[in-house]
């Protein structure tokens, strides 16, 4: 069975390509959890954010941003002292931040509604052979991640961006000869 060339070869990743990465997500939470993690990811490799991904989960109260907004200094001091995580000051205090904008976007209009409309509602489809000829970032993450960080996010470059257009399946890059390629490139949202 053919993969992308960077699933594995630890289970968790193969299992994570094989269920998850692309497959397009349209629940508002869900996204600002997945858009966290690859702001938390800068720097690292994704393996570590998913063999911590549990932890992450417990500690940043499944990741419901109506609670998190509500946070303070003695949490952020208290995620810092969580070994399970991947303990950044900046990171965490992000992590509050973002989830205050989130709860504006949501209020306004919704996020799953925001983060679509960029892709008009259904998933880009690329075609790549080769994980050589995948982008970074693109002009569309690049206005994304502008966009975001006027509304106040932070930890959104245009590659953390565009890795979670990848994740969340706004744009699919599983290459051509990936057998995930053609059953993502089958899933679009239920009108």
């Amino acid at each position: 069975m053919e993969r992308c060339d960077w699933a594995g070869p630890e289970q968790i990743y193969l299992d994570y390509h094989d269920t998850d990465w692309g497959v397009p997500e349209y629940d508002s939470r869900a996204l600002w959890e997945k858009l966290v993690l690859d702001g938390f990811q800068a720097g690292l490799s994704w393996i570590t954010i998913l063999k911590k991904r549990e932890n992450f989960r417990e500690a940043f109260a499944g990741f419901d941003p109506n609670v998190i907004a509500s946070w303070g200094a003695t949490d952020v001091d208290r995620l810092l002292q969580n070994p399970g995580i991947i303990r950044h000051r900046g990171k965490i205090e992000a992590t509050i931040t973002n989830a205050r904008v989130w709860q504006d976007i949501e209020a306004r209009e919704g996020f799953d509604t925001y983060l679509w409309n960029y892709v008009g509602g259904a998933p880009l489809q690329n075609s790549f052979a080769r994980h050589a000829d995948v982008p970074t970032s693109t002009p569309l993450s690049a206005q994304i991640s502008k966009d975001l960080k006027k509304q106040g996010f932070k930890f959104c470059g245009p590659t953390i961006v565009y890795a979670f257009m990848e994740a969340v399946g706004m744009v699919n890059d599983h290459l051509v000869g990936c057998h995930r390629h053609h059953a993502v490139k089958g899933m679009v949202r239920d009108q």
